[in-house]
């Protein structure tokens, strides 16, 4: 059988490589589980000074969690066996997060969800201008995890309510204005990336960042930077029901189509990830947003939207959620906010 996860060590430099490009390296539990203990391995050993994280193919660096695999687990009761699974998922995001060596991913492609979490947590954190990068979860009845919910909050002003609550995506280009990347680079550099790190070996994490920024970065974007005045004022009120009054009193094209988002979207999911990104905000902690991530993740997967949404948008493909409650006024708003507050 392939090796889903290849490990290299190749002088002083370790180099992971998710290997399942046919599913854009979506991530099951044996590919976590390789992770989590070569990652454990090479932080121990002093052979190893800089350890690279890529994923295989055009298609993209990784395109989350095997969402199969957790309808799968929610149809057939294995709710704690997939919690177990998630759990090494945040460990793992964590361990990266605080890596005692220079740990450089390169995003490409399609990079959401759990590939954000391998991704946008690293010491040395590139991505190419064309990435498609987000936390779609409420789109399929879940709320951003993989520690989304801290990035999100620390991307400037509200955007951070925006991407999580209406599931939107942004290109690589923009990764660095909201905080998920440190330089962007070309195509072409990422394919060759391992042919750079021999002039790296030695240096510090932020010496290396500087370094692809000095000599590789190609242009970031600044252009949701003209959305932001909306974006704030809206994502901005101090409760949801004032955000989606905002949202559906403004006439921008812009606003309305971010209200027709949120609209389609489980009313749960968007009520947990308001709240979930506010306080990450309050707290700036990784660690702390994904105990709460958890936490969220073991009560919405015992009520029917998650089911439903990977039913409807990844299973069957009808585009056509049943959602419950329907409505956002319905959400136990009050029970979401007890388990943020655990």
């Amino acid at each position: 059988m392939e090796e889903l996860v290849v490990a290299k060590v190749h002088g002083a430099v370790g180099h992971l490589r998710l290997n399942r490009p046919n599913k854009i390296n979506a991530l099951t539990l044996a590919m976590l589980q390789e992770l989590h203990r070569v990652l454990h391995l090479w932080a121990e050993d002093p052979k190893i000074q800089l350890v690279l994280l890529t994923g295989d193919g055009e298609r993209g660096f990784c395109a989350g969690g095997d969402i199969a695999d957790f309808h799968t687990a929610l149809t057939t009761g294995n709710h704690d066996e997939f919690l177990a699974l998630l759990s090494l998922e945040f460990d793992t995001d964590h361990l990266i997060s605080v890596y005692p060596k220079p740990l450089i991913t390169v995003a490409h492609g399609i990079t959401m969800g759990g590939g954000i979490g391998l991704a946008s947590h690293a010491p040395v954190r590139l991505v190419t201008a064309q990435a498609t990068m987000g936390m779609p979860e409420a789109r399929i009845g879940y709320t951003p995890d993989v520690g989304g919910s801290h990035l999100l909050a620390n991307a400037p002003g509200h955007f951070g309510e925006y991407f999580a609550m209406t599931a939107a995506s942004f290109d690589g280009a923009d990764a660095l204005f909201l905080g998920f990347a440190d330089v962007v680079i070309t195509e072409q550099l990422a394919d060759s990336i391992f042919d750079e790190l021999d002039d790296l070996v030695g240096l510090g994490a932020a010496d290396i960042a500087a370094t692809f920024e000095v000599l590789h970065a190609a242009p970031e974007s600044r252009k949701l930077e003209l959305e932001q005045g909306w974006i704030d004022y809206a994502f901005g009120a101090p409760t949801l029901e004032e955000v989606l009054e905002r949202l559906g009193a403004l006439v921008h094209p812009a606003a309305r189509k971010a209200a027709a988002a949120i609209n389609a979207n489980s009313p749960t999911s968007v009520a947990a990830a308001f709240h979930s990104v506010r306080a990450a905000r309050a707290e700036q902690n990784l660690r702390g947003a994904l105990d709460r991530e958890l936490r969220l993740a073991g009560y919405l997967m015992h009520l029917p939207d998650l089911a439903e949404g990977i039913r409807a948008q990844v299973i069957d493909k009808d585009r056509n959620p049943q959602w419950m409650p329907s409505t956002p006024a319905a959400v136990n708003e009050a029970g979401l906010l007890m388990l943020l507050e655990d």
